[in-house]
């Protein structure tokens, strides 16, 4: 749980009573976010869905239908390089979490956009951009080291930011957040794990994925059976994080023994960097052109 309201200031104060009262009443929400994007997030909850249903909604948003097909063409999803052309079998080649992390990636870049955001449009982008990397390097991981689902650890990975976009979105409407970084950024620190659970539960995505993504970012344990996950997720941040050199990556790996765990060594997967440059950049135009 983040910081009481109280020991930041009125302001900060004020801010975080709102979001508690949020939280508390299971009404948060992210503004923004086309309405397309939330239904298919829900209507994938249901893993009995028919395959007409997803199609019905997803062709409703051209846009969000390209970007399905981009993403069920890309390299690290379709390493054969079989043609997808067509919106059905683009939706049939891609997995449910690989189909959320689509419209998750569409609503991101919906909110980067939006008019209402304008005067927090930087950190937006670059939240936008950091997490679409994430994803990237996390599905890319996941596939070289076969103990996690790529579309799981991509959806994961493209989720780890979705609490601080909310929580950046929010302070679009409070000038003393956006002049007062530092406060700011206390509170982001503090509340984003929180908020992003809250988001993800009330979009419908996987209770597993949603414990270790919240294990992964308070550093806390999760069940025994998402540690892979966790441990895919810790994998990505390091080798996305920026101004850090490859040996200060090998460093941080070797430590944390993350790499280990999941059947990778520290020199292979900062190698994955350059190796697979071609699946990420794949990824990160599907995710978000």
């Amino acid at each position: 749980m983040g910081r009481l309201p109280g020991t930041l200031g009125p302001e900060a104060t004020e801010f975080i009573e709102r979001l508690q009262l949020d939280l508390a009443r299971l009404e948060l929400e992210l503004p923004g976010v086309p309405e397309v994007a939330l239904s298919l997030q829900q209507l994938l909850a249901d893993e009995a869905v028919s395959m007409d249903r997803v199609l019905r909604v997803v062709s409703t948003e051209p846009l969000l239908a390209a970007r399905i097909i981009r993403l069920a063409s890309s390299a690290a999803l379709n390493p054969r390089g079989i043609p997808v052309t067509d919106l059905r079998n683009a939706v049939i080649r891609l997995g449910f979490n690989a189909l959320r992390a689509a419209a998750a990636g569409f609503a991101i870049t919906q909110v980067q956009l939006a008019q209402r955001y304008k005067d927090v449009m930087p950190q937006l982008t670059q939240l936008k951009d950091q997490s679409v990397s994430m994803a990237a390097a996390a599905c890319v991981v996941a596939r070289h080291s076969q103990r996690v689902s790529p579309d799981t650890a991509l959806l994961a990975g493209l989720m780890t930011a979705v609490g601080k976009i909310c929580l950046v979105a929010r302070s679009a409407n409070s000038s003393y957040m956006q002049t007062h970084p530092e406060v700011f950024q206390e509170v982001v620190r503090d509340w984003h794990a929180e908020v992003a659970r809250e988001l993800l539960t009330r979009w419908g995505v996987s209770e597993d994925i949603i414990e270790a993504m919240h294990g992964y970012q308070t550093h806390r344990a999760a069940k025994r059976g998402l540690f892979m996950l966790m441990d895919v997720l810790a994998v990505a941040d390091v080798l996305t994080a920026p101004e850090m050199t490859t040996e200060m990556r090998m460093e941080l790996l070797e430590s944390q023994l993350t790499a280990q765990r999941i059947g990778l060594q520290p020199q292979d997967c900062v190698m994955l960097l350059e190796d697979s440059q071609a699946e990420l950049d794949s990824l990160r135009s599907a995710l978000a052109p």
